[in-house]
């Protein structure tokens, strides 16, 4: 097996520790005695807390100067198919990553109290749903890439089946139809990629690296491929017109399964955009660029628009991530380093906001026992704790200058804006309404009179609670003050993506600013005339 240097921790590689730590917790849970419901709730959380530990070695030991692949774990796994074992991480991934050991450890936490039956299988299914959710991210081999996003669909299934509401199965059974559809498409182009390499090469590979630097793929054969990506990945962001499964999902989820499902599961498709449909069909991407602009600002106003309209907590945050993550497809499209930046920052603020706004559902939840906006009203009052955690959310996921939607919804409009103010202009209206909807939920909900006298009784937020509801308040604070270390991060990544999509868009960007130096150099020395001319 080729290994970088560093990549090992106590004897493991990097990858693979923390991709399959998870599941090896699951595995162990699987032979505890069921009664033993304390021990289970406190090892599942542990393993996910020294997954999350183990996964900030890849923060701590990752070289900011190149865009190649770091520590990489690649060896033959099916040799007469070419199928590799091949694990690595680039500036993109590994925020994605990050993301998921930080919101897992805290959806497990969260749980303690609100799972009331199968505490076992649940605590399985979410470590392993974090082991698929992890290979997704880190596989490089296409063929390994499209088993684990298969396997993160089985747990998933589960949360939402077993532990969710009264409509848990429809929900559950909708969840996997849309998103085993869109798959089977993607198979469909994964496979012909195979054998189109093999034809190009004489070798076979599901080399996602081999594909794009040793395969150019005729541009008709792009349109097609393109465009069964495009159906697995949009109906996983989801993208307008494929998102009418999230709602019913999210809804119906428990809390922490709602966290993952916004958290992380919808940024699987538009990671699966940034990382295989750009780089693969670059003729394609940019010849779909306004068919993808129509959607997304579609995606913005009527998920912001449906948003405004919803009596039931859950559902308002529900349809705000189609809003957000319609700005993040936008953004990405622009196909500037500026756009890419913002919409990768941004998947990561959707994350943490937005998983933040479901665990406050969540804890007023389990005290209230309703969702309704209307048996709320004044309840500031009796927990200033909780309102508290949640203005601070809220005005994250609104984009409050000095949290981190703000620098992710700037990045991403400055972005859009340099490719299209058209598109820009549109998009605005969404981070208009969605102050319009988080404002009226919070005001609403938090002040007023207390017209129901059983919200007198509630009572603030515990220690577990505070305990898992702090880190995220942090990390609102961090990137809206401190971005830097994150577009660190990425910014070589994604400048060799944009070269990729776009050749030669850097040298034509020093040309341009070069022309505009000489011009203002003219203008400083009195020769008007000939700078305009």
């Amino acid at each position: 097996m080729e290994l970088n240097f560093g990549t090992n921790v106590f004897g493991f590689p990097i990858l693979s520790l923390v991709t399959y730590l998870p599941l090896a917790g699951a595995i162990f849970i699987l032979f505890v005695n069921k009664e033993k419901v304390k021990f289970i709730k406190y090892f599942a959380f542990a393993v996910a807390l020294v997954d999350f530990f183990i996964s900030i070695a890849l923060w701590l030991g990752f070289d900011r100067s190149t865009w190649h692949f770091q520590f990489v774990e690649r060896c033959s796994w099916i040799k007469a198919l070419g199928v590799e074992y091949y694990f690595g991480v680039d500036g993109i991934s590994l925020l994605l990553v990050l993301l998921t050991t930080f919101l897992t450890a805290i959806s497990v936490l969260s749980s303690f109290n609100y799972i009331k039956e199968r505490d076992k299988e649940y605590y399985i299914a979410m470590l392993v749903l974090e082991t698929g959710m992890l290979g997704v991210f880190v596989a490089l081999d296409m063929f390994l890439f499209y088993v684990f996003w298969e396997v993160m669909l089985v747990p998933m299934y589960f949360l939402i089946g077993v532990w969710g509401g009264p409509r848990k199965l429809y929900a559950a059974i909708k969840f996997f139809l849309y998103t085993l559809f869109g798959s089977l498409f993607m198979l469909i182009a994964i496979i012909s990629m195979y054998f189109l390499y093999h034809h190009i090469t004489g070798v076979w590979s599901f080399n996602f690296v081999k594909w794009t630097y040793n395969m150019h793929i005729p541009a008709g054969f792009q349109f097609w491929l393109f465009l069964a990506f495009f159906l697995g990945f949009a109906i996983k962001v989801p993208l307008f017109p494929f998102h009418t499964w999230l709602p019913d999902a999210h809804v119906e989820a428990p809390t922490a399964g709602s966290v993952i499902l916004a958290g992380v599961l919808l940024k699987m498709g538009t990671y699966g955009f940034i990382r295989f449909s750009l780089p693969l069909f670059p003729e394609a991407s940019k010849y779909f660029i306004p068919f993808v602009a129509i959607l997304s600002i579609i995606a913005i106003i009527y998920g912001a628009l449906c948003a405004l309209a919803q009596e039931d907590m859950k559902k308002l945050v529900a349809y705000s991530s189609v809003s957000h993550m319609g700005l993040v497809m936008l953004a990405m499209f622009a196909l500037n380093p500026m756009g890419l930046e913002g919409s990768l920052l941004q998947m990561i603020n959707h994350g943490v906001s937005t998983g933040a706004l479901f665990l406050i559902v969540g804890i007023v939840y389990e005290r209230a026992h309703t969702r309704l906006i209307k048996d709320f009203g004044g309840i500031s009052k009796v927990v200033p704790a909780f309102a508290a955690f949640f203005m601070i959310t809220m005005l994250s996921s609104i984009g409050l200058p000095g949290l981190n939607g703000f620098i992710g919804e700037f990045t991403c409009l400055a972005g859009v804006f340099k490719h299209n103010w058209v598109y820009a202009a549109f998009a605005v209206t969404g981070v208009i309404l969605g102050a319009g909807y988080m404002l009226w939920l919070y005001q609403r909900t938090m002040f007023g009179r207390i017209t129901h006298e059983k919200n007198l009784k509630l009572t603030d937020m515990n220690l577990r609670e505070w305990i898992y509801m702090t880190p995220l308040v942090i990390t609102f604070i961090w990137i809206g003050i401190y971005p830097k270390p994150f577009f660190n991060i990425m910014k070589v990544s994604v400048d060799h993506l944009v070269e990729r999509v776009n050749p030669g868009y850097f040298k034509q960007k020093a040309q341009h600013e070069a022309k505009l130096k000489e011009a203002l150099l003219k203008l400083s020395h009195g020769e008007k005339a000939q700078a305009l001319d």
